[in-house]
């Protein structure tokens, strides 16, 4: 029996009746089998590790609640100061890194070059020596404390990057349009400001959503500088309760909440901002 094939208005492509049941069952079967294999794992791995495991002592370090009072234990409050840091990092990242990104496309030849200079040394030296340099020697001489200095340091490194993916999508927004918004008598920063900077971000929201998602994974770096972020809460904890594997995969997840609300928000604006 031969089915003929339909139009889907939604998708704006052809499908095949009753293909959608049958890819179901097989996505259905495949998630069952992974999770069948990563419990075997889990189940060898508690075999072949003898740990005993006290998830039970886990949320005190999380939250307590005294006397109906609502107290947040010392991983909400690392979370928090890791909200903050990534927060205000990824701001001056963006702004560092548009910055760069017109620096590299500017007729200044000094402009190019000190933009040049800057991202090949934070891109080519490793974030952690980037901390340290900036706390133990730029700090003392800027007066900078131990928030101020992970905050530049993050900002420097990740602005880098972000002026790349600012770069690539200035430079692929049509030649056209360039010409067209000089025609009717806008001067430069007229031109970026209201025809190619909106169209370059829109197209740019991927990467930097990704590019704000390794910033956030990144700021656990700053627990070297004696930061008490969630990296560094968890460090302290672990030292005195041995709850090792509990609070580092408690920790992971809190990581991964955060990343992934990060993710699924730009996702919703991006489809926001999504010509048809």
């Amino acid at each position: 029996m031969q089915y003929r094939q339909q139009d889907d208005p939604e998708r704006g492509r052809s499908r095949w009746p009753f293909s959608w049941p049958t890819a179901s069952l097989i996505d259905i079967l495949l998630f069952a089998g992974l999770v069948v294999i990563i419990f075997l794992f889990f189940r060898h791995s508690q075999a072949e590790v003898p740990y005993h495991w006290q998830w039970y002592q886990v949320p005190r370090y999380l939250w307590t609640i005294e006397e109906g009072l609502f107290r947040a234990g010392p991983l909400l409050t690392g979370l928090a100061l890791t909200i903050k840091i990534s927060a205000v990092s990824l701001i001056l990242a963006f702004i560092i890194g548009m910055l760069t990104a017109m620096l590299r496309l500017s007729r200044s030849f000094v402009g190019r070059a000190v933009a040049r200079l800057y991202l090949e040394i934070s891109r080519n030296t490793p974030l952690l020596i980037q901390i340290f340099f900036i706390y133990f020697v730029m700090g003392p001489i800027l007066g900078l404390d131990r928030f101020w200095a992970a905050v530049l340091a993050l900002s420097l490194y990740e602005g880098a990057y972000a002026s790349e993916i600012f770069r690539s999508g200035i430079v692929s927004i049509e030649r056209c349009q360039w010409e067209a918004a000089a025609s009717i008598g806008l001067n430069r920063v007229q031109v970026y400001r209201l025809v190619i900077l909106p169209q370059a971000v829109r197209r740019t929201l991927p990467p930097l959503a990704g590019q704000a998602v390794s910033l956030i994974k990144d700021s656990a770096l700053v627990s070297t500088i004696a930061i008490y972020d969630l990296t560094m809460q968890a460090q302290a904890v672990i030292s005195e309760t041995f709850l090792t594997f509990e609070l580092w995969l408690t920790v992971a997840g809190m990581y991964l909440v955060l990343t992934a609300s990060l993710s699924l928000l730009v996702g919703g604006l991006e489809r926001r901002l999504r010509v048809d």
